[in-house]
């Protein structure tokens, strides 16, 4: 469902390019293994790259207990953004090149998960980078769970932004003898690189590693 934007998330530059639905952002949002989070504090203004996930309404993320930037995050509102470019897109002119992009930006503050819905998150994040490989692994020990921060923000303010399409010259250069187009991009697995002392055998998630395809 569509979610009214806010002061702060109201797209302003190239309106025509926002987008302020949910399924919009959730799909920007799980095709990211990574976000980057901007906040500022007494040192100054910093953006820190880490892995995120979601679950339902929430963007989750997770760190040390003693980290900078967890200890802010509880305590301050921040900026999230993930981004995936999908092609370069050349024009005649200089000036009317771009991107094909898909992006978001989430305001708010992160609040802490504990218990048993901290270690539901953790084995959400698993499944999403591995589906399947949390039934295999050595579960999380008590210690490491305490040694750890999950947090999570909710996704209610936010705004999309996405840039498809080819090239928008201006009339006058249309005739400019030069090429002009797109240059796609996506993400493109590579083969899996077994550990030295491994001698398992390849899982189902390992051996159809190459054959996933990014989102674009």
């Amino acid at each position: 469902m569509n979610q009214p934007p806010s002061d702060r998330t109201r797209v302003r530059r190239v309106a025509t390019n926002a987008r302020y639905d949910s399924a919009t952002l959730h799909a920007i949002v799980d095709d990211a293994y990574l976000c980057h989070i901007a906040f500022s504090d007494a040192r100054g203004a910093h953006c820190i790259p880490t892995a995120c996930w979601r679950d339902g309404d929430h963007l989750y993320i997770h760190g040390s207990n003693g980290s900078r930037m967890v200890r802010h995050l509880l305590e301050n509102e921040c900026c999230v953004t993930i981004t995936h470019l999908d092609g370069l897109v050349l024009a005649r002119s200089a000036f009317n090149h771009s991107m094909n992009y898909r992006s978001a930006m989430v305001y708010g503050r992160f609040e802490a998960v504990d218990g048993d819905a901290a270690r539901h998150a953790m084995e959400t994040f698993m499944e999403k980078l591995a589906p399947g490989r949390q039934a295999e692994i050595r579960p999380g020990s008590d210690k490491e769970y305490a040694a750890t921060t999950v947090l999570r923000i909710s996704l209610a303010e936010a705004a999309c932004k996405i840039r498809s399409g080819g090239a928008e010259d201006d009339a006058e250069d249309l005739d400019w003898p030069v090429w002009a187009g797109v240059l796609p991009w996506a993400r493109t697995p590579l083969a899996p690189q077994p550990d030295p002392a491994c001698t398992r055998p390849e899982p189902d998630y390992v051996t159809h590693w190459t054959s996933c395809s990014s989102a674009t």
